[in-house]
């Protein structure tokens, strides 16, 4: 999401309501009525007086529950991150790397967390180091899904199988939602929701379960889908999408 271009009055504040609206919440007119029906929140306070000021860069604002991102000059983005490509900014064998992917961007850019060589899909991209740092802690347990064709056939009893939990030589791996999305003799696929991020974790639990993987594909990371982005194209993620995720990281 880029930072809307709103100029604070001298003291450094912004009237609320030209807040929300800049932000693109609703018209300025729209935005007066959610604050006069108790609807806006800044810092845990109901906010209903026209011609409040606040801080742009550090009020907590939620409109009818929702968080509205502070305004930032960071930058968090959504990758398609093709097949092949190796989630680091460089490597030292010459491969593919996702500096490649964002190579016309000006800023320093960190990844969250990181997606195997052979797995394609959504990794979040972002100058916010903190943030980076925060979304990849197992601790904030944001869920990941997941879409994988494997070998054989996936039945019932597998899924239910996963859904009771799987323990790895590393330890026990919760999956929060598991379902068969297609299944014949020589292949399937499966769809896995699970907050974890260890190193080739859905590979190694499929494995697990008899189930080698052919492709593996991140569809989602919280409430950010990859949606129609092709294969190495990025995105901004949306005031909701951010608003989310800093709630999740409680930032």
């Amino acid at each position: 999401m880029s930072a809307p271009d709103i100029e604070p009055d001298d003291d450094g504040l912004v009237r609320l309501q030209k807040l929300l609206a800049q932000s693109g919440v609703a018209s300025r007119r729209k935005c007066e009525e959610l604050m006069l029906a108790g609807l806006v929140v800044v810092d845990g306070e109901v906010v209903t007086r026209l011609g409040t000021k606040v801080d742009p860069r550090t009020a907590v604002i939620r409109v009818d529950g929702k968080r509205l991102p502070p305004i930032s000059e960071k930058v968090y983005l959504v990758l398609n991150k093709p097949r092949g490509v190796v989630s680091t900014m460089s490597d030292p064998e010459g491969r593919r790397t996702l500096s490649d992917l964002v190579a016309d961007r000006p800023e320093r850019l960190f990844h969250v967390g990181r997606l195997d060589t052979d797995t394609s899909g959504l990794l979040l991209l972002t100058n916010d180091g903190d943030f980076a740092h925060r979304m990849a802690h197992p601790s904030y347990e944001v869920d990941k899904t997941y879409v994988a064709e494997v070998d054989g056939e996936v039945y019932r009893r597998t899924i239910k199988q996963l859904l009771e939990g799987v323990t790895l030589e590393d330890g026990p791996v919760t999956v929060s939602k598991a379902r068969i999305v297609e299944a014949t003799p020589a292949k399937s696929i499966v769809e896995l929701v699970i907050h974890e991020g260890r190193n080739r974790i859905v590979r190694r639990l499929l494995d697990h379960v008899g189930h080698p993987v052919r492709r593996l594909t991140r569809t989602a990371f919280g409430p950010v889908s990859l949606g129609r982005l092709r294969p190495g194209e990025l995105r901004d993620l949306t005031r909701e999408e951010l608003g989310e995720l800093l709630d999740s990281a409680q930032l």
